[in-house]
C-alpha cells in the first residue's frame, strides 16, 4: 500500500497534538477549522487509521497518532535543518550551529565561550535558542539541534553528555525581608511570598511553575521580566522575592539584595552538554563543546567523559 505524505498534514497534526484541540491546532497552522478536520479526515482515510479521537472537552491521540507525531516532528526538525544549512550558503557562511540551552546556561556560562568562538570562527553561523532541559534532550535526540545545554535530573537515554560545571541556585529578596531570617529555605516555604520571574514561557518559568504544580501549592507572580537585571532592579525594589543561580547572584548583586540557600535537592545542579554523537558532530560544532567543557572543567574533561 503506497502511502502520500503531506507537510501540511505534517504541520497541522503537531499543531493540534500539542494545543490538545482541533481548533488551536488550525489556528496556528493559519488554516480554517473545516479545512483543518478536512485534512485529518483524508490523512486518516489515506493511511487506513485512526489518528485522532475527537470529544466534546478535546482530541486524544491514538497509539498510531503517536508514531505519527513522533515521525512528524522527526521530518520538521530535518527539513528545519536542511533549510538553515542552505540559508547558510546562501548567506556566504561555511558552516551553521543549532545551540540549545537552558536559561541559566544562556545568561551565566554560554556568553565567555561563544564570544571566542564567534572571533576564531567568523565564517559559523550560531544560532541559539533557550528551551527547558527536557525539550532540550528531544530535539537533540530527533536531531533537531547540534549541541544542547541541560541541568537536572533529566534523563539522556539515546544521545551522549558531558557534564562541565555545577551550579547552586539561590533565593535573592531586598534586606530586611523574612525570608533572608534563615541561611537556607525551602522553595515549599519561599511559596508563601510574591516572586519576580522571568517572562511566561521561558525555560525557568517553566521550570518552577512545573515545580509548585508538583507541591500542589500556587507560585505568587508578582512582576514579570525580560532578564536578569530586570529581577534584580525588581527585587531592589521591594517587588518580591526571585530565584536566580549564585554565579547570577555574583555578577549583579547589590548592597540592598541578600540572599539565603535554596535547600531542595534540584536546587543544586549540574551542567552537561550533550549531543546525539560527539564523533559525528561538524568541526565547528566540536570545536564548540571541546571549547565549552575545557573552559570549566579543564583541558581532559572532554577527552575523559567521551
Amino acid at each position: 500500500m503506497a502511502f502520500h505524505f503531506d507537510i501540511t498534514d505534517f504541520r497541522l497534526f503537531v499543531n493540534i497534538a500539542e494545543a490538545s484541540s482541533l481548533t488551536r491546532g488550525a489556528e496556528r497552522s493559519f488554516i480554517s477549522v473545516p479545512a483543518a478536520s478536512n485534512r485529518i479526515k483524508n490523512l486518516e482515510e489515506n493511511i487506513g487509521v485512526k489518528l485522532l479521537e475527537r470529544s466534546p472537552t478535546g482530541v486524544t491521540i491514538t497509539e498510531a497518532g503517536r508514531t505519527y507525531l513522533q515521525h512528524a516532528r522527526s521530518v520538521l526538525s530535518q527539513l528545519e535543518l536542511l533549510t538553515g544549512d542552505l540559508q547558510a550558503y546562501t548567506e556566504g557562511l561555511k558552516s551553521q550551529l543549532r545551540l540549545l540551552a537552558n536559561t541559566t546556561a544562556v545568561t551565566e556560562y554560554l556568553p565567555a565561550v561563544l564570544s571566542a568562538f564567534l572571533r576564531t570562527h567568523p565564517d559559523v553561523h550560531v544560532e541559539m535558542r533557550e528551551r527547558i532541559s527536557d525539550e532540550i534532550v528531544r530535539q537533540i535526540r530527533e536531531g533537531a539541534a547540534d549541541l544542547g545545554v541541560i541541568s537536572g535530573d533529566v534523563g539522556t537515554e539515546g544521545i551522549q553528555s558531558v557534564p562541565f560545571v555545577s551550579s547552586q541556585l539561590i533565593i535573592i529578596a531586598p534586606i530586611g525581608h523574612a525570608v533572608l531570617d534563615h541561611p537556607r529555605i525551602s522553595f515549599r516555604e519561599a511559596l508563601d511570598h510574591a516572586f519576580v520571574s522571568l517572562l511566561e514561557g521561558s525555560a525557568s518559568s517553566v521550570f518552577y511553575s512545573r515545580a509548585a504544580a508538583a507541591l500542589h501549592k500556587p507560585m505568587s507572580i508578582r512582576v514579570q521580566v525580560a532578564g536578569s537585571d530586570a529581577i534584580f532592579r525588581m527585587v531592589e525594589a521591594g517587588a518580591g522575592i526571585a530565584i536566580v543561580p549564585l554565579a547570577c547572584f555574583e555578577r549583579l548583586r547589590t548592597g540592598a539584595i541578600g540572599s539565603c540557600l535554596l535547600s531542595d535537592s534540584w536546587a543544586t545542579r549540574t551542567f552537561r552538554l550533550c549531543a546525539r554523537d560527539f564523533e559525528q558532530l561538524s568541526s565547528p560544532a566540536q570545536s564548540f563543546a571541546h571549547s565549552l567543557v575545557t573552559h570549566y572543567a579543564g583541558a581532559d574533561a572532554f577527552a575523559n567523559a567521551i
